[in-house]
């Protein structure tokens, strides 16, 4: 019975031990630059594919619904220093980065709970600011969700045929 007891506890171990060397579907990225102002910026998030699936239909983001902007936890957003985000200030800090679609375009909301699972925990009352940005549609479809920064601040959420964009500076 012992015997038993310890090969099925090594299984286990095993098993558990494998699991956590499996690559996620959605794994961890990271977009920074440097801003002319001398602001460090970075964008960390969960990159998923879309694998056959369409933006606000299959998958997020849904019309008037928030979204993580990104997969497993919520994306964050971290400066080095104030910034103005499409001419509204941001204090230093880290935020976590929500995106709420709309019909002609969508909110970028900057909350102040940064490490949290998806949006499930979040909490309007806790955000340091909201701002809207242009959505435009691309050409070719992006099959994985990707951040870029431009070297003058232009911030671009490629998604599908979405492509959402605000600038800091």
């Amino acid at each position: 019975m012992k015997k038993l007891l310890f090969v099925a506890s090594l299984a286990l171990i095993s098993a558990f031990g494998f699991a956590q060397n499996n690559p996620k579907p959605s794994p961890a990225t990271e977009v920074k630059a440097k801003l002319e102002n001398g602001a460090e910026i970075s964008i960390k998030y969960g990159q998923p594919s879309l694998k056959g699936r369409t933006p606000g239909k299959d998958v997020e983001p849904m019309l008037n619904k928030i979204w993580r902007a990104g997969a497993n936890d919520a994306t964050v957003f971290e400066t080095s220093k104030d910034l103005k985000i499409n001419g509204n200030t941001l204090p230093a800090g880290k935020y976590a980065l929500f995106l709420l679609q709309k019909e002609f375009g969508a909110t970028v909301i900057f909350n102040k709970i940064w490490k949290q699972w998806g949006a499930f925990q979040y909490k309007e009352a806790e955000d340091a600011l909201r701002v809207e940005a242009k959505l435009a549609n691309n050409s070719e479809s992006a099959e994985k969700l990707i951040y870029s920064i431009s070297g003058n601040g232009m911030v671009q959420i490629l998604w599908g045929n979405l492509n959402f964009g605000f600038t800091v500076e």
